[in-house]
């Protein structure tokens, strides 16, 4: 049956026809949709769920391909760091059914921290790394990955990128079958309790594996050669798209480029590659993100004393930063063979350029609600508010200015603690605020508070609690209740297990009930040791109300401090005039607060 699939989709599918039984996951664009989908398409005996973090998603997967069932684990570039500790001793103690470690990268990048390239992990780890170029291949390619995973009894990465996750193709999908059960676990201490001999024995056993799955990697169909042109174009991922639409463009005779596909960059095809570089006087890379492809060609020519130009990022011929694209590698091209490539030929050129949208929080989203109750208790006092990933560091922009750092998953709260530390000695110590989500606070703040709490710091940990994971489309986590199954389970009380590990004093307020959350953040600023305040209140997206509010004309000065305070995309001047668009508005009541001359009214 032919569908119509997103990237992330096919993947999933993929999946199901590999026979997966066990899937787990951390959300994270853009990986997120993988996991989902496995959900919904469940033909229902595959268990599949969102664990706390990666690191805990990686050793559940594992566990499963220890009795030999295939199981996935699903995460962004940044959730591998998380799930790197399980992932490299995984490699050496091995596993019976096929592991696929799907890792989603994200250039540019376009919703993460920072930029990271996955295929170095895979040369680092020793763990082989496929890479499509597009949801069809994607498809195809991730049963192989389980494959060969079965097949070598080791973790595979399976490493996509933005524009793969999210672009659609009309995939033609099979009967799912069942899931691969596997013989069980069976006890043997030899191999599955991890020793210094057993590893000494399992790194040479990689070295050799190494070598082996280069040369049969050499005969994949995923590495291949088009064209028979002299100037030689190597690309790998989503890169392979752009570079052949560009080379269609400019190439009419299929005479002047021949391009090699890697689609599988650790361990590098080595045998195919040298095929390639034969028929070739000079060789161009295209990728996505680092130079790893480029690196692989300089190292295979220096080993066989093979003299060619390589050009690419280490030469800066190719940006080193962000995306390519069809129009970038184009010009690139056109410039190579001395062939003239103008703005109006671009085939996009007569489009008008797409309108800026800075981030912003939503209309009436609570956490502005508790930003600005925070900045209001604290007015005319030292503090610095460590702020976290997730929607709430949008807390950043103007006019809130309220995440004065943001490192990664949980830091607010230790980096917090190591700010304080610093001024231990100092009479005028500033007062340390550090936010976190609710899901964060289950996947990666809990330990920091323990560190506080245990190392005596003096900190207010401020849990943004929206009861939902906001940004990355509303999953569940462990405090809702609810798992991805949809099996109902035992909904974990924040602040129980704040109260349990010992805090000086924990207390849950209504962010909108500005009174109440800002003594409640004046008390606590005053009070030793970590403290805790929860602003409790549901993200808009997944309470939805038909109320907003509308400023009462006749009465607004137009002073504009509740455009100037606030930044709620909803307020907006008109006449000298401050109005109120209904559209975004789900009347949430904080401008009614912030207005001098309450001005602002409710209306149905």
């Amino acid at each position: 049956m032919k569908e119509l699939l997103m990237g992330n989709d096919a993947i999933a599918l993929g999946a199901i026809m590999a026979g997966v039984k066990v899937v787990a996951g951390y959300p994270g664009t853009p990986s997120t949709e993988v996991l989902e989908t496995i959900a919904k398409r469940n033909p229902g005996k595959i268990h599949v769920e969102w664990s706390t973090n990666e690191k805990s998603a990686l050793e559940v997967a594992a566990g499963a391909a220890y009795t030999g069932a295939r199981s996935i684990v699903t995460m962004k570039q940044v959730g591998l760091n998380v799930a790197s500790d399980p992932l490299m001793s995984l490699n050496y103690v091995g596993v019976k059914g096929g592991i696929v470690v799907y890792v989603a990268d994200d250039p540019g990048p376009i919703s993460s921290q920072t930029e990271q390239d996955t295929r170095h992990f895979g040369k680092y780890a020793k763990i082989p790394v496929f890479d499509p170029a597009t949801p069809e291949e994607a498809y195809e390619m991730i049963q192989d990955a389980f494959s060969y995973s079965e097949k070598y009894g080791m973790p595979v990465f399976f490493r996509a990128t933005t524009r793969v996750c999210h672009s659609c193709a009309t995939i033609d999908v099979g009967e799912f079958p069942e899931p691969t059960e596997g013989e069980g676990f069976i006890k043997d201490t030899s191999r599955w309790v991890i020793f210094p001999k057993l590893s000494y024995e399992s790194k040479k056993k990689l070295e050799a594996r190494e070598v082996e799955l280069a040369k049969e990697f050499s005969k994949l169909k995923y590495n291949f050669t088009t064209g028979t042109g002299r100037i030689g174009i190597a690309c790998g991922g989503v890169s392979r798209a752009y570079v052949c639409e560009a080379v269609n463009d400019l190439d009419e005779n299929k005479d002047i480029f021949s391009i090699f596909n890697v689609g599988t960059p650790y361990p590098f095809p080595e045998d195919a590659a040298l095929e390639f570089i034969k028929s070739i006087d000079k060789l161009i890379c295209f990728e996505e993100l680092d130079p790893v492809i480029e690196d692989a060609f300089t190292y295979l020519c220096g080993k066989h004393n093979i003299k060619l130009d390589i050009l690419g990022k280490r030469t800066m011929d190719v940006p080193n930063a962000g995306e390519l694209g069809v129009v970038s590698i184009t010009k690139i091209l056109a410039g190579l063979i001395g062939k003239e490539y103008t703005e109006s030929q671009e085939r996009f050129a007569d489009l008008p350029d797409i309108p800026g949208r800075p981030p912003v929080l939503c209309a009436g989203c609570p956490h502005r609600a508790s930003f600005y109750a925070v900045k209001q208790a604290m007015k005319g006092r030292k503090a610095i508010f460590c702020g976290d990933i997730g929607c709430y560091t949008l807390g950043n922009a103007a006019p809130l200015d309220m995440t004065d750092t943001c490192l990664c998953m949980g830091a607010g709260i230790t980096i917090a603690e190591g700010l304080d530390y610093a001024e231990f000695d100092k009479d005028d110590r500033s007062v340390k605020f550090a936010f976190v989500g609710d899901s964060t606070f289950f996947a990666s703040g809990i330990t920091g508070v323990i560190n506080g709490v245990y190392n005596k710091a003096n900190i207010v940990v401020c849990v943004l609690d929206n009861s939902t994971t906001a940004m990355t489309g509303h999953q569940p986590h462990p405090g809702i209740g609810k798992t991805m199954m949809g099996d109902v389970s035992n909904a974990i009380s924040i602040p129980k297990v704040l109260s349990a590990i010992g805090l000086t004093k924990v207390v849950t307020v209504d962010p909108l009930n500005q009174e109440e959350a800002i003594n409640a953040v004046k008390e606590l600023a005053d009070l030793p040791g970590v403290k805790a305040i929860i602003f409790k209140s549901p993200c808009v997206a997944i309470v939805k109300t038909k109320k907003s509010a509308k400023v009462d004309r006749d009465r607004c000065i137009g002073c504009k401090k509740c455009i100037n305070e606030l930044g709620c995309p909803a307020l907006y001047m008109k006449d000298g005039k401050a109005c109120i668009d209904k559209a975004l508005c789900t009347d949430c009541g904080l401008c009614k607060t912030v207005c001098p001359v309450k001005c602002i009214k409710e209306e149905a």
